[in-house]
């Protein structure tokens, strides 16, 4: 009965333990969990959504604060044109939070950076290349394109000394999506080193609609395994999304793909950034209580906790201290929708929003509990104390797990 330590994942010269720990921002997964990641062997991810935050957090610095300073004057204006980030504030953040990474790091395994599309940060185009291009200054291993299509985001880094050096790969949930990166970034010679081919089991947005429970990761692989036969390139398949166990890896290492993609399970470990009282609601969850919904703003679905403080709260939109989803235009649907209740509602103290919520606000604060499909089981990875709470896990504990269970079983904590 084959382990997932019978397969390596091959990444150009480099060989790792095929398992790679999903990027979860706001600093969900955090540099500690992906440095564990990166000494075992495998890949682990930091994100760099809100970046500015997460480096005020880990470095003292006060880019939020003096971004709030900068635009307080339109706190009460729901034009939010005028709000602009600083390019040499975010160049330096992102330099400081994967530098100082890349500097602890330890070990055979790799350590990327997680970077969405869906930032759009009032100006899509020039966040979006300094992110980039401050992620590979630093030193990054690698860069996973995700929450968009990155047609352009290539070509955004070509002029990089890095750009055929670094690890770079993008996430997919379709052939057709696969199709219209590569097909748009032919030109630049430079094919992706890796694909995370995301299912509809998977955490945060979806790259589904709301249709996702008639979806199937392995049919998904399948075809783009075929496809990339078809065109002759050699692309190792990332499998991701509801991979709960060491033996549901292997079924996919033996199907095509040459690593899997796991962030559920760490979700509950003491390197994961949430606070220990989050992990808690997610070991009480159960099946009935992982939903999906399109309160995101930023037009995805995404999977929650039904029980997360962010659905319904109409908190004043933080647009001055963060403003990370606002698109090129200034505008975000929180927004609109917020103005919309406070207009119908002019003598109520408390807004209710039920349709959109302030992701900035409430993933910066916690407070936004997105989840995998498999949280229900991460009771039965661990044991129930005398209390009442559950055993928080360590990362290691839950890499070895899927390194070398066999049968579907799941070692308990000692």
């Amino acid at each position: 009965m084959k382990r997932v330590d019978d397969f390596r994942l091959q990444l150009g010269k480099d060989e790792l333990v095929p398992i790679m720990i999903g990027g979860m921002g706001v600093d969900i997964s955090t540099a500690a969990l992906a440095l564990e990641a990166a000494r075992l062997g495998g890949v682990g991810h930091i994100s760099d959504a809100m970046v500015h935050d997460v480096s005020d957090r880990r470095f003292d610095t006060s880019f939020v604060k003096d971004k709030t300073r900068l635009y307080k004057y339109n706190i009460a204006n729901s034009d939010k044109t005028d709000i602009k980030f600083d390019l040499g504030h975010l160049a330096e953040a992102t330099r400081l939070h994967v530098g100082k990474t890349m500097e602890a790091k330890r070990g055979s395994g790799m350590v990327f950076v997680n970077c969405m599309e869906k930032l759009t940060m009032n100006g899509p185009r020039e966040t979006l290349k300094v992110r980039l291009e401050s992620s590979l200054d630093a030193g990054i291993d690698g860069i996973t394109l995700s929450a968009g299509l990155h047609l352009g985001s290539f070509a955004l880094m070509e002029g990089h000394a890095r750009f055929r050096d670094a690890k770079l790969g993008i996430i997919v949930s379709s052939v057709r999506a696969l199709q219209l990166f590569l097909r748009k970034n032919a030109k630049l010679n430079r094919l992706p080193d890796y694909i995370v081919v995301e299912g509809p089991l998977a955490g945060g947005h979806l790259g589904f609609g709301l249709d996702w429970a008639q979806y199937d990761l392995q049919t998904i692989i399948t075809e783009i395994v075929q496809y990339l036969q078809k065109e002759e390139l050699n692309i190792p398949i990332i499998a991701a999304g509801g991979i709960f166990t060491g033996s549901d890896a292997v079924s996919f290492l033996e199907n095509g793909s040459a690593g899997v993609q796991v962030a559920t399970r760490f979700t509950v470990t003491e390197e994961c950034g949430l606070p220990a009282k989050v992990k808690q609601e997610y070991f009480k969850a159960s099946e009935p209580d992982i939903i999906v919904n399109t309160i995101s703003p930023t037009g995805y679905p995404m999977r929650m906790l039904a029980n997360t403080p962010a659905i319904g709260d109409g908190i004043r939109p933080g647009c001055e201290s963060y403003g990370y989803l606002l698109d090129g235009n200034g505008n975000c649907s929180y927004i609109d929708a917020y103005n919309r209740e406070v207009a119908a509602h002019p003598d109520q103290k408390k807004i209710v929003v039920m349709d959109k919520t302030c992701l900035c606000t409430h993933m910066r604060n916690f407070n936004c509990w997105t989840c995998g499909q498999t949280t229900y089981r991460l009771k039965d990875t661990t044991r129930k104390l005398a209390d009442g709470s559950y055993q928080i896990l360590t990362a290691e504990h839950v890499f070895r797990d899927y390194q070398f269970s066999v049968d579907n079983q799941i070692a308990l904590p000692e």
